[in-house]
C-alpha cells in the first residue's frame, strides 16, 4: 500500500501554513501537488486540467527526490520556496543517516562524555577553584536515550517542515523504472512521473571483506550509536572522523581504545601538522594506543563477558600476518560506500563505479565517469556521488541541483565547505591541506603563503584553560585570497565558517587584517592569523 504523508502533525501545519501560504500547494485528482500561477485575486482555486497543463504538463510533480536525508530535505526545502510541485520518497528514514545514525546522535553522545570527561579531571577543575567530591558516575542508558531522543526530535522537526510546506511524503524507496522521468515505489509497485528528478539516496557503512559484524561486539557506526555497552578495551578500525570522535566517547567512558590504521599514518585524511598536534592532544595523553600499516583481515564476534573478539592483523604491503588482538569489541569505521544498490541505475543506463554516481558541476548525472554524456532531467547529490561526503555538502548540492533546474546555472564550491571532527578539542578545516595546497601551487604557478595564530596567546582561551592548539591559515601570496584554514582548538568547528565564508567570497588577508573580532573571543585567534599573514602584530 503506497502511503502519502501529507498532514500528519495537524497543530504544527496549521501554524506553519500561515507563514508559506504564498507556496501552498493545489492538489491534483491523484493527490498529486500542483502549484497555481493564478494571479486572480479570487480565493477559488483555477481549475485543474489548466494547472495540470500549465505546470506539469503530463507529470505527477515538477520535482521528485529520492531520498530524504539532509541533501534531500534541502533540496526538497529549495524547491517548494520555488514553488514548484515536489514528493520526496523517504524510504522510511526521514533525516537519513546524519539525522538518525551519524551527525546528530553522535554529538550527543560527545556531548554527555565530554561532561564526564571534565567533571573526572580533577587536576583541571582545581585549576577553575572547583572540587567534585565522591565518584563521577554516569547511566549508559540515559545517556544513549540522549542520543535517541535527540534523534527523534530533529527527525520529527524535518518531516513537519516538509508537511509544512506542502511537500508529499512518499514512504517507500524509490527506484528508477528505465523510462525518463519515472521513479517506482518500491513497496507497492505504483509509479510517480516528474519532470525532474533528484536522487538523494545517502550511504551506508563501508565493511571489509573478511570482517563479521553483528552490531553487537563488532559494530559499525550505526550499532555504535546504540550504545548498547562500554567495553573495557575496544579497537577502532580506522581513524578518520568518525573513528577518532568514538574514541574520544570511549575514553571519556572509561574504555582503552586501539587503532587499526591501514596507511602509514594515523588520521591519514587530517593536514600533517594538525594530525600530529592532535595525536598529542587526543591520543598520547589517552588510554589509546594504534597499530599503523596494518589490515584488519580477519575479525570474529565474540561473546559478551564471555569470549573475546578476535582481529587477525596482516601488514598492508607484504599481507603477512603481524599480529592476533583479542579485544571486548571492535568498531568498523572504514568509511562509507553510497547506497545505490538496486536503485534501477543500469535501467537508465547509468554505470556506476564502486556505487559512486558519475555527475557534473550542475549535479546532473552522467551515464558514466569517463567521457560519460548527460542524463537529462537526472541530477544526484550528496554521499551517492563522492564530492564531499558530508551531510551540509549534501544540502549544497541539493540546492544548487533546483537553481539549475530553474534554469538559473549554479556551481558548488566544494573548496568553500567546511569539515569539522567533534572531538575534545575540535578539528575544523575548510580548503586543502597543506601538503595539497603546496601541491596545487605548484602546478598553478604561484606561491603558498602561512601565517598562524596560538590559542594560548588568546584571552578567552586561557580563561576556559583551553590554551592548547592553532589556527593555519593558508593564501595565495600573489592574490591575498585565502586557499585553506585549518583548526585544532577549543570550539574549532564554530570557528571556521568565518573562514569558510571568506574563501566562498574570494576575501584577502590584506581585508581580513582590517576586519576587527570582538574582544576578548576565541575568533582573535584567527584575527592573529590573518595580521600575521600582511606583517601585522595583535599583541
Amino acid at each position: 500500500m503506497t502511503v502519502l504523508i501529507r498532514m500528519s502533525r495537524a497543530a504544527l501545519a496549521t501554524t506553519l501554513f500561515t507563514a508559506v501560504a504564498a507556496f501552498a500547494p493545489v492538489r491534483g485528482p491523484t493527490g498529486s501537488l500542483l502549484r497555481s500561477t493564478s494571479t486572480s485575486t479570487s480565493t477559488s482555486a483555477p481549475s485543474t486540467s489548466a494547472l495540470w497543463a500549465s505546470q506539469c504538463g503530463s507529470y505527477d510533480y515538477d520535482v521528485i527526490i529520492v531520498g530524504c536525508g539532509v541533501g534531500g530535505h534541502g533540496a526538497a526545502l529549495h524547491s517548494r520556496a520555488q514553488s514548484l510541485s515536489t514528493a520526496v520518497f523517504s524510504g522510511k528514514d526521514i533525516g537519513g543517516t546524519c539525522v538518525n545514525r551519524g551527525c546528530v546522535p553522535s554529538k550527543a553522545l560527545l556531548a554527555a562524555s565530554g561532561r564526564v570527561r571534565e567533571m573526572k579531571n580533577a587536576a583541571h577543575l582545581s585549576e577553575f577553584g572547583i572540587e567534585v567530591e565522591g565518584e563521577v558516575t554516569y547511566d549508559r542508558e540515559k545517556v544513549a536515550g540522549h542520543a535517541r531522543q535527540l534523534a527523534q526530535r530533529v527527525k520529527g522537526n524535518l518531516e513537519g517542515s516538509l508537511v509544512a510546506l506542502g511537500c508529499d511524503i512518499v514512504e517507500g524507496r524509490g527506484v528508477l523504472t528505465g523510462q525518463p522521468h519515472e521513479v517506482k515505489d518500491e513497496a507497492s509497485g505504483k509509479v510517480y512521473t516528474a519532470k525532474d528528478i533528484i536522487l538523494a539516496p545517502g550511504s551506508i557503512p563501508f565493511v571489509p571483506p573478511g570482517v563479521t559484524v553483528d552490531e553487537k561486539t563488532v559494530y559499525t557506526s550505526d550499532g555504535a550509536l546504540e550504545l548498547n555497552s562500554v567495553p573495557e578495551w575496544v579497537a577502532i578500525i580506522g581513524s578518520g572522523y568518525i573513528g577518532l570522535e568514538f574514541s574520544d566517547v570511549y575514553t571519556a567512558l572509561g574504555s582503552e581504545v586501539t587503532f587499526i590504521e591501514a596507511l602509514p599514518n594515523i588520521m591519514p585524511t587530517f593536514d600533517r601538522e594538525i594530525a600530529k598536534m592532535a595525536e598529542r592532544l587526543l591520543i598520547r595523553d589517552r588510554p589509546i594506543d594504534y597499530r599503523t600499516g596494518v589490515f584488519a583481515s580477519e575479525v570474529t564476534p565474540g561473546i559478551p563477558g564471555v569470549k573475546p573478539v578476535t582481529i587477525k592483523m596482516i601488514d598492508a604491503n607484504t599481507k603477512e600476518h603481524v599480529e592476533t588482538l583479542e579485544v571486548d569489541a571492535a568498531m568498523v569505521a572504514t568509511g562509507r560506500v553510497p547506497n545505490t544498490k538496486d536503485m534501477g541505475l543500469e535501467n537508465m543506463g547509468i554505470e556506476a563505479q564502486r556505487g559512486f554516481i558519475a555527475v557534473n558541476e550542475k549535479m546532473q548525472v552522467l551515464t558514466k565517469h569517463e567521457d560519460g554524456e548527460v542524463v537529462h532531467h537526472v541530477y544526484c547529490i550528496g554521499d551517492a556521488n563522492g564530492k564531499m561526503m558530508l551531510a551540509h555538502a549534501a544540502s549544497a548540492q541539493g540546492i544548487s541541483a533546483i537553481e539549475n533546474i530553474c534554469g538559473r546555472e549554479h556551481v558548488v564550491n566544494h573548496d568553500a565547505i567546511p569539515a569539522a571532527c567533534f572531538t575534545h578539542p575540535e578539528i575544523a578545516m575548510v580548503g586543502p591541506t597543506e601538503e595539497q595546497a603546496i601541491e596545487r601551487a605548484a602546478k598553478e604557478g604561484w606561491t603558498l603563503g602561512k601565517s598562524q595564530g596560538n590559542f594560548r596567546a588568546n584571552s578567552k582561551a586561557l580563561a576556559e584553560l583551553e590554551g592548547n592548539g592553532i589556527a593555519k591559515v593558508l593564501y595565495n601570496k600573489d592574490t591575498g585570497k585565502v586557499v585553506a584554514v585549518h583548526i585544532i582548538g577549543i570550539h574549532a568547528a564554530d570557528l571556521i565558517q568565518e573562514c569558510a565564508n571568506a574563501v566562498a567570497a574570494g576575501t584577502t588577508v590584506q581585508e581580513l587584517s582590517m576586519m576587527v573580532h570582538t574582544h576578548p573571543t576565541l575568533c582573535e585567534v584567527l584575527d592573529e592569523a590573518f595580521k600575521g599573514a600582511v606583517g601585522m602584530s595583535a599583541h
